[in-house]
């Protein structure tokens, strides 16, 4: 089947990314590189022809057009996406992926582009992101990056996020961009929901990006403004929104998974929101959540361990009612944790006290539903 729109050709850009200048991500590599994790990209598809994604993206599936593998990528928002997580160096190119060694399950659910600022092009209905969410899941992801947004709680996909918190699968989500427009800052999902880490994006000066929505559901913030990117069939592109963001935040997940292998769903994001660098207007804000997204100190900081350090066992949980569930999207359990973690430490006793127990209070923090049926 061809494609219905086609993302625009671009050449290749040598010169090194701001983002990557602020990670250094040439000491990075050698701590955690993303071997031998698999993250699942829910998304456009997945170009595995780029030079950069050769070898790196496994057989998905199709949501969207059935029959496919997910490697056709109409609009390039997906191997963009993908880019940003495991894109490999390559000679005279500076850009690089974060997790370079990660692999790539590319999951196809949408054709979407912003075109003169408004949406087009197909995308699936929410039961079939919820079963592609599963279907990401049962196939041996450890982490899945959703740099798609809804904007009204559907049941289904709450069902699928909770089966993949009980599955002990890292969902990272971006977080939207409505800010600053009519309506602002509606509740997107699945960054909303319990157990998932929602990424915002700021830009190369360090503020939040004006797009980048604000809310309780942003954990932290990550390079989302003028973000380079790959472009299907080679060459690279600049790009914008929490979309790219949201990798950032997934590439780090796969590298702690893979230098913290023992470490619950919960303890990963607890060690990636408790080694945040500070954020303008100070932790725990609305628009940087706990701060900037740091995965050196990801993977190299020691941290201490939340109560908890055994892995469950997925078990199935009654159904959450609806009211409850809109409820829970408000009451995540990963920052609450990540910050005891940290208050473990006594020089980050005070900032406990003064400005997360209050957040906490106001947030009624509780455990995330899940749903491990078929």
């Amino acid at each position: 089947m061809s494609c219905e729109s086609t993302a625009a050709p671009s050449g290749t850009v040598r010169e090194e990314p701001w983002a990557q200048r602020r990670y250094g991500l040439g000491r990075l590599s050698p701590v955690a590189d993303g071997r031998g994790t698999v993250v699942a990209v829910i998304d456009s598809g997945v170009d595995p022809a780029h030079p950069q994604l050769a070898g790196r993206v496994l057989p998905g599936a199709d949501f969207l057009d059935p029959g496919g593998d997910g490697t056709r990528d109409c609009v390039g928002h997906g191997t963009a996406v993908a880019s940003l997580i495991a894109a490999a160096p390559a000679r005279g190119v500076a850009f690089r992926g974060v997790a370079p060694e990660a692999r790539i399950l590319p999951v196809r659910v949408s054709e979407q582009q912003i075109v003169d600022g408004a949406e087009t092009g197909r995308t699936v209905p929410p039961d079939r992101l919820a079963d592609a969410i599963r279907w990401a899941v049962d196939h041996d992801a450890d982490v899945l990056n959703l740099s798609v947004v809804l904007y009204a709680d559907d049941a289904a996909v709450r069902a699928a996020i909770g089966y993949a918190v009980a599955h002990d699968v890292v969902v990272v989500a971006a977080v939207g961009n409505r800010h600053g427009t009519p309506g602002a800052d509606p509740t997107p999902y699945p960054a909303a929901y319990a157990g998932v880490l929602g990424v915002g994006a700021i830009t190369e000066a360090g503020q939040a990006a004006d797009y980048s929505q604000a809310g309780t559901y942003v954990d932290l913030v990550a390079p989302g403004g003028h973000v380079l990117t790959a472009v299907p069939g080679g060459g690279h592109a600049y790009a914008d929104g929490t979309s790219y963001a949201a990798p950032f935040g997934a590439a780090t997940a796969a590298l702690v998974r893979q230098r913290w292998p023992d470490l619950t769903v919960t303890e990963v994001i607890a060690r990636i929101v408790a080694t945040t660098d500070p954020a303008p207007g100070g932790p725990a804000g609305d628009a940087y959540g706990y701060g900037v997204l740091n995965p050196y100190r990801a993977v190299a900081d020691t941290v201490p361990a939340p109560p908890s350090t055994t892995r469950p066992a997925p078990a199935a949980a009654p159904a959450v009612p609806a009211a409850q569930a809109a409820s829970a999207a408000h009451a995540r359990t990963p920052r609450a944790l990540a910050l005891a973690a940290a208050g473990l430490v006594a020089a980050a006793l005070t900032l406990w006290l003064a400005v997360v127990v209050p957040r906490a209070r106001r947030r009624a923090w509780r455990s995330p539903p899940t749903d491990a049926g078929p």
